[in-house]
């Protein structure tokens, strides 16, 4: 009996002894790590990395960027059946212990010691897994784990059970970039979390532990496996109830990608914002939630994008078939698996599916497809497929299926507007399209190639291109200013002009059609988009002035030619200059800036950037009040303009320059209506200037170059198209009130078009397509005369005033001040006929 109680005594020294060695060695360790230990107090503040979302001004994506998915949310938006998922499955007792499983820590390390060193299970908890996660590596170290425990304690004594819970269930990895519930949610079965079934929650759960290697996708089997025992443990806590239970052990696995939907097919657009963000934002741009509203209407864009594709297609169809993209030897027993192994490196482009030809003869042609679908082709679906033989020619229409397509050809096929499939090619040519709205310069679309993925390269606003005959009209208004009227007289004649830089010192320009008119009025000139008559003209006007004049517009001087080639549009522009440039005729005379972001909020939906772009605004107040007289804008204007992003918390970062596009986004507290007055363009030409242009533009439309487009049957559209020698550049630029639409289309490396492809043929096309259905239903919208502006009768063969009994009269429109000049010279005229009529008496 004595030895026992000497024993226990013994015993309890021991113990006491351990536990008392237990202790010092935790309070010894935690002075050596606690100076080292983070502060828990930024999780009470942390900032989830979040993608940065682009959207359209209606509230579509556009485009997300970031590694990761994630979509934080509230702990009180997670459903029950989730909560009580991911604790069954991690951590049942979570509510009750202090952060640290001891019973738990207990079992890993009796595991170290059974196992000779085994760093198996770890007993860590939510709350040790939150500490792990956002503080430590996931290295398997006692020093880490030690610390992790300290840390996990630190955290519950400043957080509380449901904001450590809600960290847990936003920061975690749950495979395939997802982080959070909520992304996974979406990505896995494309659902809200109050949308999950209780076998989702369940299977969402049993990601938690090996995210990579056991989830619903990756690998099914395991996945269901997993979920089932998360389900009898939500059973065994009394989560569920049993018959809750069996339906929901019973539900199949219906978990695939659900990548997040773009809405708006805008990728140029979407990576000017891009560079934007991080150029004004930095790196955290990409991580930081913020969303990015941008001015571009969606239906407008996805009209864009349509009529660029749909004019290329018909573009490249002129000019014949090049054959397939590739072809390959099929022995006699190939199958599926070796016809999915060719397709492998081919994806779908712009609705374009690639396909392998499997036979082929005189009436018809199979085509396999990715989809495992077989397609029959007649001739029928091939029938524009002429053999291209060069630029201007193409050959005979086919006759026989297999004299287009032969076994072993990749091909593309697309569905024609009945759904029929319809032999395809990818064109050779690009395009690219700007619409911006005259009255601030906001993008509305804009589309800078074919497609995104095959170039990268943004001839919407990076192309420098020369721009033809849609360069005359500011030609024209630097004449206006010099005296010239609509109705003056310039002969359209052949011209002959020293030119040091060619073989033979001379510089012979001609009319694209190779014919002279003789005298013509100038409004008759620009219908007819005469060349020479535009060459004589700037050479009375003067290359200087003009070169200076078309500053007025957003030009640079280094863009433009100091010689008379200028006359011919020889310019260095891309379609946003020249939509810019035409806005000014639109709005009445003033140059506004484009910029592409109307808005940037933070994670929370707080504006933080807002757009407050210079107005034409010709009708408010603050315009009828300036008295200043038009003349050439700021210098700093003539920059290549960008969509520059000021800090509302720091100075106003300097104007910087990305692709061509605005510079007017101001923060939000400095942009308020209410208060504050708006930003004024810069008033560049006078509003009798703008309206002769215009008029004569319109011209252009009724019965000129661009007559095609009186198909839209609208009485407000002006215009002028463009092409450049040897058809390297098409080009028709356009506007009304509503919208200035640039459209460009030529090949990268500066070949010729084809014989025939001017910019009516092949630019105005895509221009209709699009302002036809941009402006469909909204009414006519043209700049009322302004004062200042008087209609004349006029002889049409000298441009003088004339009677009303005149057989050779018509209409002519003038600035007053120049009718009394021009009725002085009707009347010398007249003086000079009578006094030769005497001289041959």
């Amino acid at each position: 009996m004595q030895i026992f109680k000497r024993l226990l005594r013994w015993a309890l020294i021991l113990a006491f002894s351990g536990l008392l060695l237990a202790v010092v060695a935790v309070g010894v360790a935690y002075w050596l790590i606690a100076p080292r230990l983070p502060s828990v107090t930024v999780l009470k503040d942390y900032h989830m990395q979040v993608p940065l979302r682009v959207l359209s001004a209606d509230g579509k994506l556009i485009a997300s960027f970031g590694e990761t998915r994630r979509i934080p949310v509230d702990i009180a938006d997670v459903p029950d059946r989730l909560k009580h998922a991911v604790l069954s499955a991690e951590d049942a007792d979570f509510y009750h212990h202090p952060g640290v499983d001891w019973h738990g820590i207990a079992r890993a390390g009796w595991h170290v010691i059974v196992t000779g060193g085994d760093k198996g299970p770890g007993g860590s908890t939510i709350t040790q897994q939150v500490a792990r996660n956002f503080f430590l590596s996931p290295e398997k170290l006692y020093s880490r784990k030690l610390t992790e425990i300290f840390i996990a304690l630190r955290i519950e004594h400043e957080l509380s059970k449901d904001q450590i819970l809600e960290l847990y269930l936003n920061k975690m990895f749950l495979g395939h970039r997802a982080y959070g519930v909520a992304a996974a949610a979406e990505y896995y079965y494309g659902k809200t979390l109050d949308q999950l079934t209780v076998a989702e929650c369940a299977m969402l759960a049993s990601t938690f532990q090996l995210p990579s290697a056991v989830n619903p996708i990756n690998s099914p089997k395991r996945g269901i496996a997993r979920r089932n025992w998360v389900l009898g443990e939500m059973l065994r806590h009394g989560y569920i109830t049993k018959p809750v239970y069996e339906q929901a052990v019973a539900e199949p696995n219906h978990a695939y990608p659900h990548e997040q939907p773009i809405e708006v097919d805008a990728p140029y657009l979407a990576e000017m914002v891009r560079r934007q963000v991080l150029d004004r934002l930095g790196n955290d741009a990409l991580t930081e939630g913020y969303v990015v509203r941008t001015t571009v209407q969606s239906d407008r864009q996805q009209t864009a994008v349509d009529a660029v594709r749909n004019g290329l297609i018909a573009y490249d169809h002129r000019h014949g078939w090049r054959g397939p993209e590739a072809h390959q030897d099929l022995p006699a027993s190939a199958g599926e698996s070796d016809y999915d192994r060719l397709l492998s490196n081919y994806g779908s482009i712009s609705g374009m599916q690639p396909g392998l030809v499997t036979a082929s003869d005189a009436k018809q042609a199979t085509i396999y497809l990715p989809s495992h679908e077989n397609v029959i082709l007649d001739l029928a679906g091939m029938s524009w497929a002429r053999p291209h033989i060069n630029d201007d020619r193409v050959g005979a229409a086919p006759t026989r299926v297999d004299s287009v397509l032969k076994r072993g050809d990749i091909i593309r096929l697309a569905r024609d507007d009945k759904g029929e499939w319809q032999l395809a090619q990818i064109p050779a040519a690009q395009a690219g399209l700007t619409s911006i709205n005259p009255e601030d310069g906001s993008i509305q679309a804009l589309v800078g190639g074919f497609n995104f993925a095959r170039s990268k390269f943004n001839r919407a606003v990076m192309a420098a291109r020369q721009p033809g005959s849609s360069f005359k009209p500011y030609l024209y208004s630097a004449a206006f200013e010099r005296g010239f009227t609509p109705a003056s007289i310039i002969n359209d004649a052949p011209l002959a002009l020293p030119d040091p830089s060619r073989p033979n010192g001379i510089w012979t320009p001609s009319n694209d059609d190779g014919k002279f008119a003789g005298p013509m009025r100038l409004r008759e000139a620009l219908v007819q988009s005469k060349n020479l008559v535009s060459v004589r003209l700037l050479d009375a006007v003067g290359v200087r002035f003009v070169r200076e004049y078309a500053t007025r517009f957003g030009f640079s001087l280094d863009a433009i030619p100091a010689n008379l080639s200028m006359a011919l549009g020889t310019a260095s522009v891309s379609p946003m200059s020249m939509a810019r440039g035409y806005a000014v005729f639109a709005n009445g005379g003033y140059l506004v800036t484009p910029y592409f972001i109307h808005e940037i909020d933070d994670r929370d939906g707080k504006p933080i950037y807002v757009a407050n772009p210079a107005r034409a605004c010709r009708n408010c107040q603050e315009r009828l009040l300036d008295t200043n007289p038009p003349g050439p804008p700021p210098t700093e204007m003539n920059k290549t303009p960008g969509n520059s992003v000021a800090s509302a918390e720091a100075a106003p970062a300097a104007p910087s320059s990305v692709d061509g596009v605005g510079e007017a986004v101001l923060p939000a507290d400095v942009h308020d209506e209410s208060t504050h007055p708006p930003v004024l363009a810069p008033h560049v030409i006078g509003p009798r200037n703008d309206y002769l242009i215009t008029s004569m533009m319109k011209d252009v439309i009724l019965h000129g170059t661009g007559s095609a487009a009186r198909a839209l049957d609208r009485a407000d559209l002006a215009g002028k198209t463009g092409s450049t020698n040897d058809h390297r550049d098409a080009w028709f630029v356009g506007f009304n009130e509503d919208l200035s639409t640039a459209v460009w289309v030529g090949f990268d490396d500066y070949s010729s078009l084809g014989r025939g492809e001017f910019g009516a043929k092949a630019a105005l096309p895509i221009w209709m397509e699009y302002m036809g259905a941009a402006l469909k239903g909204l009414p006519l919208s043209t700049l009322p005369m302004p004062p200042g502006i008087s209609t004349v009768w006029i002889n049409r063969q000298n441009g003088l005033p004339t009677s009303s009994s005149d057989p050779d009269g018509m209409n002519e429109m003038f600035k007053v001040e120049d009718i009394d000049r021009l009725r002085s010279q009707a009347a010398q005229q007249k003086e000079q006929d009578q006094q030769h009529a005497y001289d041959i008496f």
